[in-house]
C-alpha cells in the first residue's frame, strides 16, 4: 500500500458527494483516485469537483482501477450485500454506508466474506461520531464515572411522505433499519449483545411503524431500553435523545427540530451524585466535521489493517440482527432470543 489510502467511491448522490468532497480534501491519508455512477450528470459532477478522479459508470468498472486499496459504497442498500462481497472478492477493503444489509443472512455473508478474505469490512454507523454521543461513548469506555447500569435512547421522526417506498422491505426497510440502526448499534457498542428482547409495537405493512424495548442482558442489572418509529404528527419532524446512567452519574441530551417553533436542545448534561450538574464543552455539531471524524477512523483502520473498535462489519451485523429480533418480538407478541 501506498502513503495513502488509494480510494474509489461508488455512488454519487448527496451523501455521497459528501464522502467524496471530504475523501478528496478534508481527510488526511486518503487520495480519492476513482468515483462511479450510473447517472451521467453525477459522473460530470466528479469530473469537475473531485481534483482529476477518473470517473466509471459502475462498480465493475471501477475495479479494474489500478492499485485501489479501498472502495466507498454510498449505494442503495439493496444493493450492499453484492457489491460489498464483490468489492471484497476483488482484494478490496470495503467502506459500505449504514445498514449493513436488508437481511440479517446478507450482513452475516458479507462479514464472512470479508474474514475469508482477509479484508477490512467498516459499516458506516456515523452516530458514535456525533459530539453527544461520542462525548457518552467515551464516558461510558473509559470508565470516568464507574460501570455502566443501563439508558433509554429515543428516536423518532414524522411520517416521512418525502421519501418514497419508506415501508418497502426490499428498499428502505422502514424507521427499523433507517433510524433504529442507529441507536441499536450504539447500545450493543457499549453494552453487549444483548441474550433477549421484549418488543411492543404496530406493523406497517410488513415492517414494524413505530415500538418500544426492553434489552435483556447476562446482567441484570443492566436496564436499558429504546423507543423508536414513525409518528403520524407532521409538526415533529425529528428527535432523538438519551439519558445514560452510570454508577456515579447521569449523561443526557436531547433535540428536537421543529422548523416551524425553533428546535428544542437540551445540550449534553452530567448529572454527579455528588449533587452537580455540569454541562461539559463538546465539539461543534457540525455534520461535515463528523463526517470527516467517520472516515479518518476508517482511514486510520486501513492503513493499520486494523478492526476499527466503532465502524466493524460485526457490530453493524450485529446491529441488523438485533433489529429483526425486535420486529419478530413485536409480531409473536413475546419476548425472543437474540443469540
Amino acid at each position: 500500500m501506498t502513503d495513502k489510502v488509494r480510494v474509489g467511491i461508488v455512488g454519487l448522490g448527496r451523501l455521497g458527494r459528501r464522502h467524496a468532497e471530504n475523501l478528496a480534501f478534508r481527510v488526511d491519508g486518503a487520495e480519492l483516485v476513482a468515483a462511479a455512477s450510473p447517472i451521467e450528470a453525477e459522473r460530470a459532477w466528479a469530473k469537475g469537483a473531485l481534483a482529476g478522479a477518473a470517473t466509471y459508470s459502475g462498480l465493475e468498472e471501477l475495479l479494474a482501477h489500478p492499485g485501489l486499496d479501498a472502495v466507498w459504497l454510498v449505494t442503495p442498500t439493496s444493493l450492499h450485500a453484492d457489491q460489498t462481497i464483490a468489492a471484497i472478492k476483488a482484494g478490496k477493503h470495503v467502506f459500505c454506508e449504514k445498514p449493513i444489509a436488508l437481511k440479517a443472512a446478507d450482513g452475516k455473508r458479507m462479514v464472512e466474506t470479508a474474514t475469508a478474505c482477509g479484508k477490512l469490512l467498516l459499516i458506516g454507523q456515523v452516530v458514535p461520531f456525533f459530539p453527544e454521543f461520542n462525548f457518552a461513548y467515551k464516558a461510558i469506555t473509559s470508565g470516568k464515572y464507574g460501570k455502566l447500569r443501563g439508558g433509554h435512547f429515543k428516536r423518532m421522526i414524522s411520517d416521512p411522505t418525502w421519501l418514497p417506498n419508506y415501508f418497502d422491505p426490499a428498499t428502505t426497510g422502514g424507521p427499523m433499519l433507517d433510524l433504529h440502526i442507529h441507536d441499536a448499534h450504539f447500545i450493543r457498542l457499549v453494552c453487549g449483545m444483548p441474550r433477549q428482547v421484549q418488543s411492543a409495537g404496530t406493523f406497517r405493512g410488513e415492517v414494524v411503524e413505530r415500538l418500544s424495548t426492553q434489552f435483556l442482558f447476562a446482567d441484570p442489572g443492566l436496564i436499558v431500553t429504546a423507543a423508536t418509529g414513525v409518528i403520524p404528527q407532521q409538526g415533529r419532524p425529528f428527535t432523538y435523545s438519551y439519558e445514560i446512567y452510570l454508577e456515579r452519574a447521569t449523561i443526557l441530551c436531547e433535540y428536537a427540530a421543529l422548523p416551524k417553533a425553533g428546535d428544542i436542545v437540551t445540550p449534553v448534561t452530567v448529572l454527579t451524585d455528588n449533587g452537580k450538574v455540569e454541562r461539559p464543552k463538546v465539539a461543534s455539531g457540525d455534520v461535515m466535521a463528523t463526517f470527516q471524524a467517520e472516515l479518518a477512523e476508517v482511514v486510520r483502520s486501513v492503513s493499520a489493517y486494523q478492526p476499527s473498535p466503532i465502524l466493524s462489519g460485526e457490530l453493524a451485523r450485529d446491529a441488523l440482527t438485533i433489529c429483526f429480533k425486535e420486529t419478530e418480538s413485536v409480531r409473536k407478541g413475546r419476548a425472543v432470543k437474540v443469540g
